[in-house]
C-alpha cells in the first residue's frame, strides 16, 4: 500500500449504462409493506457500471510522517473522523491518545494517553462525535466510555450496564448516534450477538435484542478435546448508524436490516445475488493463511518461536474446521453523512480487484450503482464532499487522509 494509492480519478457510466457506455434498461426496485416493515428488493447494478461520482487522484489532506514531530508520527489510527468545522479527530491506538489536526492537518492538541485515571485509557477503541460537537472515547480495556468537549476538556465517564443478572460491566460500544445513544454489541452463548442502544447516561433503551452473529462449530482438536471454533468464510453480524436507524444484520444472505428506536425492524434491503459455494481449493486457501498467521511468531509461553511440532498441530486444527455453505454476500457496511448506505462487496479468494468496490444505496434503501474507492484506503468516514481513511506506504508508515468526492446523478 502507498501513501497514493488509486492515484487515477475514478469515475465512469452510471448505473444504467453497459461497459461500454450504451444505455440499456435495468429491472426496477420493488418496494413492499409486510406488517408495518418496508422491503425494498433491489436489482443488481450491471457488472462493469459505475456511478457518476468522482474521487479524487489524489488526497487533499495526508496527516502521517516516516520522520517528524511526534503527533505526526502515527501509530495504529484506526479510528477518525471529521467534524463540520474541518478538524479532523483520530484514535492513535498506539499511544492511547486522542489527537486532533485542523482542516489543513496541522496538529492542534492531544488529549489522554496511557493510564487508569480520567481522561486516559488502557486501551484507546474508537472515537466517535457527540452531541453538541463534544467527542465521545471508548476504552477497549473496560469498555469504559469518556466524554470531552470540542475543546478537549474532560467531562466525564461512564459504563454500559450489561443485561445480565447480576448486571456487569462490558457491552463493546460501536456506535454513536447524533441523538446521544449508543450502540452496542455483547457476544452471548454460541452463534448468536445481543444488540443494544443505551441512552447518554448508560441506560439501555428499546433495543434490536439477541441476533445471530457468526456460526460456532464444535471441533476435536490433538489431544482428543473439543473446542468451539469459528467456521471458515463465516457470516459475521454487522452494524451501523443509518439516519435514525440502527443497522444490525448477518452479511449472508445480501439483506440489510435496520431498526427502529423502539429496537423494531423498520426496513428490510435486498439486493439480487447468487450464493457462492467454497470450493476445496478456498478452503485450503484458508487454512494457508492462518498458517501463515502463525510462522514466525512467538509461543506466549516460552517466548521462543513456534516450534514445527507445535506448527504441525495448529495445521490439524486448521484442517478440521469446518467451512461455510456459502461465502458472505458482502464485507462491509458504513453510512455516509448525507444518509446513504455503503455495502462493500466481497472479496472472494485468489480473485483480487484492482480496487474496493461498494454498492451505495440511497437513504429510502434503493440501489444506485457501483462506486470504486482508492485501493489501500481503510475508510472510517464519508462525508458530503470527501472521504476519511488510513492508507499505509511501502514502509508500513500509517497515514490518515482526506480524499475529494463530487457526487452527480443518483
Amino acid at each position: 500500500m502507498t501513501t497514493r494509492p488509486g492515484a487515477t480519478v475514478l469515475v465512469v457510466c452510471a448505473f444504467a449504462c453497459q461497459p461500454d457506455g450504451r444505455g440499456a434498461r435495468t429491472p426496477q426496485v420493488q418496494v413492499r409493506d409486510s406488517a408495518g416493515i418496508r422491503i425494498i428488493e433491489n436489482p443488481r447494478p450491471p457488472k462493469g457500471s459505475r456511478l457518476p461520482w468522482r474521487i479524487g487522484p489524489e488526497p487533499t489532506v495526508s496527516i502521517g510522517e516516516r520522520a517528524g514531530e511526534e503527533p505526526y508520527m502515527l501509530y495504529f489510527p484506526t479510528s477518525f473522523f471529521r467534524f463540520p468545522d474541518g478538524r479532523i479527530v483520530v484514535a492513535n491506538r498506539g499511544t492511547e491518545e486522542v489527537r486532533v489536526f485542523d482542516s489543513l492537518g496541522t496538529h492542534v492538541a492531544t488529549w489522554g494517553g496511557e493510564g487508569d485515571g480520567p481522561a486516559e485509557f488502557e486501551t484507546l477503541g474508537d472515537v466517535a462525535p457527540w452531541v453538541g460537537d463534544s467527542i465521545l472515547a471508548w476504552d477497549f480495556g473496560d469498555y469504559g466510555i469518556s466524554i470531552f468537549d470540542s475543546d478537549g476538556n474532560y467531562v466525564r465517564s461512564f459504563f454500559l450496564q450489561s443485561g445480565t443478572d447480576p448486571p456487569r460491566r462490558g457491552p463493546r460500544p460501536v456506535a454513536a448516534r447524533a441523538d446521544g445513544t449508543i450502540l452496542s454489541i455483547d457476544r452471548v452463548l454460541g452463534d448468536s450477538a445481543l444488540v443494544q442502544v443505551w441512552d447518554a447516561e448508560g441506560g439501555v433503551l428499546p433495543s434490536p435484542g439477541v441476533l445471530p452473529n457468526e456460526e460456532v462449530r464444535a471441533v476435536r482438536v490433538p489431544g482428543g478435546s473439543t473446542e468451539q471454533v469459528g467456521v471458515a468464510y463465516t457470516r459475521q453480524l454487522l452494524t451501523a448508524v443509518w439516519g435514525d436507524l440502527v443497522v444490525a444484520t448477518l452479511n449472508r444472505p445480501y439483506e440489510i436490516r435496520a431498526f427502529r428506536a423502539d429496537g423494531a425492524l423498520a426496513r428490510i434491503v435486498r439486493l439480487e445475488h447468487e450464493p457462492r459455494v467454497p470450493t476445496e481449493t478456498d478452503r485450503q486457501t484458508y487454512v494457508e493463511g492462518r498458517m501463515a498467521e502463525r510462522r514466525g511468531g512467538v509461543d506466549a509461553a516460552t517466548g521462543e518461536p513456534i516450534p514445527d511440532a507445535l506448527l504441525a498441530m495448529m495445521r490439524e486444527v486448521f484442517e478440521a474446521i469446518p467451512v461455510a455453505e456459502h461465502f458472505p454476500a458482502f464485507a462491509a457496511i458504513l453510512a455516509d453523512d448525507t444518509g446513504h448506505l455503503w455495502v462493500r462487496e466481497y472479496d472472494y479468494p485468489q480473485e483480487e480487484r484492482p480496487a474496493p468496490l461498494w454498492t451505495v444505496f440511497d437513504p429510502a434503501g434503493q440501489v444506485l450503482g457501483y462506486v470504486e474507492t482508492p485501493e489501500g484506503l481503510l475508510i472510517g468516514h464519508i462525508g458530503e464532499d470527501y472521504i476519511l481513511g488510513r492508507a499505509e506506504d511501502e514502509l508500513g508508515v500509517e497515514y490518515v487522509q482526506v480524499w475529494p468526492l463530487a457526487r452527480s446523478g443518483g
